[in-house]
């Protein structure tokens, strides 16, 4: 009895160690595949910006001729714009020497601009016309990342390089809440990106000298790197799938297993704690001992039970009685349970773990046209299944065996057997039995082909309301159009005229600067018309993040800069420091702030007229432009002073067709705020402190991209 127990001891441990083993492989094989395509979606996220960028005719300017300051500093702003929106590290470009000619971060003390980085294999990749990719630590920042890279061309001449730098360490950060560490090995054996930090750029192998001389001409791993070995050793499993990892000196001991990633040039380990497998032997070992503790009592408890089996025998008959009433009760509710189940409304359909159909209750039946005899033991397809819905029908089927059925339900169009639609919402359970285990799967099939059938003319009433509402505004958009239309067609006068004055000068160089603002006022003209018939036809609008600060600018160099030095009134612009992005159609925003502006200018313009000169104490007329944040709303205030807002032209000042000049329609501000409130904000006006009038968009701010 001793020697059978200490052998089911023995056996129990090394069983429960070596489960524990195999279960320890299987977790390092499924978080290697998570942790892979985690890794690869951060290396290959921002590959695209470098052939983005240098498609750009900026970038190839700059490269053209790499002394020209403007082309630098138009080609820093746009890198600086891409590489925020992007989310990228640092975007720059650089010539077929190296250096750096433009770059997102030209503003930063550690500027990469004039930096020359020809050492660097992403250089030498690029310019020899392929995609480079690289890790090292950077040059200038001293600072890791992965850095792409892409050629730009002239034709079939490479002029330059594009790269961006990708910081790799919100991944690193993800290991180091791991318990165990994860880290990653160049094609030298080199750690360079791990989740310990003593371990980052150590050799798991001997170097030859050449790989040495390399990585230290290409600064790698820095100035003064020099080959280390790693505190560890690895030992091959025989029979596992991983090595062993040995700490020096007693340490830990981890279970490490190499997930090749041979797109990267890369290796990634994962490890994982052995102790887990020493502790499960010992906890077999204890429950095995008290296993074999109840072996010995239960043959005492035998022999105990031989004295009372008269007293057992009494019992198991009154036992038998027992049984045999509870399985009358159990037939009693069997069928009070089928009487429930044929008066539901609701269809039942219970299907094994192949799909097969088990059992259907009267509701599901009358539900598809189907008696219950057709229809249990067939396998998908499902005679009522709707054939223009197949592959979402096999979708929906094999999600449900696999138990990832959305436990909210999912429609599904089924087809009766009479050929009419039957809309249905599907809601699905584990079948379990009585020993708890899943032995298939209940559906609950709701009809709602009347709530369908409801929502569809409920939806076909509120079209056509918006229709009609919509057609009721079209004269209104008449209005409007013509008033939009005023500045951009008065603008193509004015280029005009400009135009026929310098031909007639002979100033061709002026010329052409005169007809491409002319060519770009009649564009912005049929864009306008384009979104005013988008909208009237019910199409969306186009909206897309923008910044504020940039509507602002562009508003300016259309037409307001040009009238206030028409009128001699100064312009002032207070912009936020960042860039203020909000979701908006851009053309129409512009327009509203070109109507704003002009407003303000003919306020102040008028007020001049009426009273002469200014008199010594008012301040003098100005334009302000001030651009904020506030409360997560992006804020544009146009301030001026004019003769401000009394309140009877206050309480009307948006009303359509309500003007203080004779001239007017008295659409403008109607327009505008119809425009703002479009794009989820609110146009408010106030009296200006100290004279003029203050008018505010507010606009909620968009998350940069």
């Amino acid at each position: 009895m001793l020697a059978l127990s200490g052998l089911l001891v023995w056996g129990a441990g090394e069983w429960a160690a070596q489960s524990e083993l195999d279960n320890q492989w299987d977790n390092l094989r499924r978080s290697s595949e998570v942790q892979t395509l985690a890794l690869r979606g951060v290396a290959t996220r921002y590959s695209f910006l470098p052939f983005t960028a240098a498609q750009q005719p900026l970038v190839t300017a700059l490269l053209k001729a790499p002394d020209s300051e403007r082309d630098r500093a138009a080609a820093n702003v746009y890198l600086e714009t891409v590489n925020a929106h992007a989310g990228s590290d640092v975007l720059y470009v650089m010539d077929t020497s190296g250096r750096t000619v433009a770059s997102s971060n030209w503003q930063s003390p550690r500027s990469f601009v004039h930096q020359n980085y020809s050492n660097r294999p992403y250089f030498s990749d690029a310019l020899a016309g392929l995609a480079g990719r690289f890790y090292g630590v950077g040059k200038t920042t001293g600072e890791p990342g992965l850095f792409a890279s892409a050629p730009v061309r002239d034709g079939d001449r490479v002029i330059g390089v594009v790269a961006v730098k990708i910081d790799m360490q919100p991944i690193v950060a993800t290991w180091a809440q791991l318990r165990d560490p994860v880290f990653v090995t160049d094609a030298l054996g080199i750690v360079f990106l791990g989740s310990v930090s003593p371990w980052l750029y150590k050799t798991t192998r001997p170097l030859a000298a050449a790989d040495v001389q390399r990585v230290r001409n290409e600064e790698q791993y820095g100035s003064d790197w020099s080959p280390v070995a790693v505190p560890w050793t690895l030992r091959q499993q025989r029979d596992e799938p991983g090595m062993e990892l040995a700490l020096p000196a007693g340490g830990s001991r981890y279970l490490a297993l190499n997930e090749a990633l041979p797109d990267l040039g890369w290796t990634l380990t994962l490890t994982a704690d052995s102790r887990a497998v020493a502790l499960a032997r010992q906890q077999a070992w204890a429950l095995a001992s008290l296993a074999s503790g109840l072996l010995v009592l239960a043959a005492l408890y035998w022999r105990l039970r031989e004295r009372h089996l008269q007293e057992n025998q009494r019992a198991r008959i009154e036992l038998e009685q027992r049984v045999q009433e509870r399985t009358h009760a159990l037939q009693q509710a069997q069928a009070f349970r089928q009487s429930m189940e044929d008066a539901l409304l609701v269809g039942m359909r219970a299907r094994d773990l192949q799909g097969r159909i088990v059992y259907v209750n009267a509701a599901m039946c009358e539900m598809v046209g189907y008696r219950a005899d057709e229809l249990v033991g067939q396998l998908p397809p499902y005679p009522y299944w709707h054939p223009d819905d197949l592959p979402r029908h096999w979708q929906d089927s094999e999600m449900a065996l696999a138990g990832q059925a959305a436990p909210q339900g999912f429609e599904s169009r089924l087809r009766h057997r009479d050929g009419r639609d039957v809309h249905t919402m599907v809601y699905t359970a584990r079948l379990i039995d009585g020993d708890n285990r899943n032995i298939g799967w209940m559906s609950s099939v709701v009809d709602i082909t009347a709530q369908k059938r409801a929502e569809e003319q409920q939806q076909q009433r509120e079209a056509q309301l918006q229709r009609v509402q919509r057609v009721i505004t079209v004269g209104e958009m008449a209005s409007t159009l013509a008033h939009e239309l005023n500045q951009p067609l008065a603008a193509l006068v004015n280029y005009a005229a400009a135009a026929r004055a310098l031909a007639a000068q002979g100033r061709t160089d002026l010329l052409a600067d005169s007809l491409t603002a002319l060519s770009d006022q009649a564009l912005r003209a049929a864009d306008i018309v384009g979104r005013i018939r988008r909208w009237v036809r019910q199409q969306p609008q186009s909206r897309e993040p923008c910044d504020l600060n940039v509507v602002v600018d562009q508003s300016l160099a259309l037409l307001l800069r040009a009238e206030a030095r028409r009128h001699g009134i100064p312009v002032q612009l207070d912009l936020a420091a960042g860039p203020l992005c909000v979701n908006a159609d851009r053309v129409l925003l512009e327009q509203v702030v070109l109507n704003l502006g002009l407003n303000a200018l003919q306020a102040m313009q008028g007020a001049q007229a009426a009273h002469g000169s200014a008199e010594p104490e008012s301040p003098p007329p100005e334009l302000l432009l001030r651009t904020r944040a506030e409360a997560g709303h992006a804020l544009l205030e146009v301030l001026d002073r004019g003769p401000g807002l009394p309140p009877e032209i206050a309480a009307r000042l948006f009303e359509p067709f309500f003007t203080t000049r004779a001239e007017g329609l008295g659409l403008g501000l109607n327009i505008c705020r119809s425009i703002v409130e479009s794009m989820g904000g609110e146009l408010q006006a106030s009296n200006r402190e100290g004279g003029g009038a203050v008018f505010v968009i507010r606009l909620p701010e968009a998350p940069e991209k």
